[in-house]
């Protein structure tokens, strides 16, 4: 199982970091130790003192394939979940400098606390327009439609697929909208997504 993560892939959070609107999508990767299951807490590493929240649309990949052509592109979506893109924002700035590559401050383990359940595509009133936002501390931080997307979730499967067999199970995390921000000890998280029922949580983890 690969985790395919998307950076910058709404225009508002880009800006909001002072970084370009990307004309390509930004791809990077996770291993399979950075992911948080089951609502489980987030311990604060040693290693930074400024780690950020970043909730994302993570869509579960239905089955095998590479160089995915547009028309077959929504076959490939198996279901919907969300995940946070937990990032060492210290670090990442600190590599960016130096003009290292970051995965330390975005691939470390547990930085990809996901979702215990996934939606399937038929439950959402409309797969290009998925509604979702964050809670911290019961204070929405986040809210995203993935109509707002630079690169809509069609085009990340044919675009990552180009470059990455995409594998059943494979997860694909595809951007946060703005309002990012700091996470500290004590600190609690809730995730929701909109479906035809409703708004419904799906994730939730407190930081120790």
């Amino acid at each position: 199982m690969k985790i395919i993560c998307i950076g910058r892939n709404y225009a508002a959070h880009a800006a909001e970091l002072g970084n370009a609107r990307p004309e390509r999508p930004i791809v990077f990767m996770k291993p399979g130790s950075a992911i948080l299951p089951n609502n489980k807490p987030f311990y604060y590493p040693e290693y930074s003192k400024d780690i950020h929240y970043e909730l994302e649309v993570v869509i579960k990949i239905a089955k095998n394939g590479r160089h995915v052509q547009p028309q077959f592109a929504l076959d490939y979506i198996d279901s919907i979940g969300l995940g946070l893109d937990l990032t060492a924002r210290d670090l990442q700035q600190e590599c960016k400098e130096k003009g290292h590559p970051w995965e330390i401050a975005k691939a470390f383990d547990q930085s990809a606390p996901l979702s215990p359940d996934f939606v399937a595509p038929a439950a959402l009133p409309d797969l290009g327009d998925i509604e979702f936002s964050l809670e911290k501390n019961g204070r929405e931080v986040q809210h995203g439609h993935s109509r707002l997307m630079l690169f809509p979730l069609t085009e990340l499967i044919c675009y990552v697929s180009q470059f990455f067999r995409l594998q059943k199970g494979d997860l694909l995390f595809t951007g946060t909208p703005e309002g990012v921000g700091p996470l500290s000890q004590g600190d609690e998280l809730v995730g929701y997504l909109w479906t035809k029922e409703g708004k419904k949580e799906m994730l939730r983890t407190r930081v120790k």
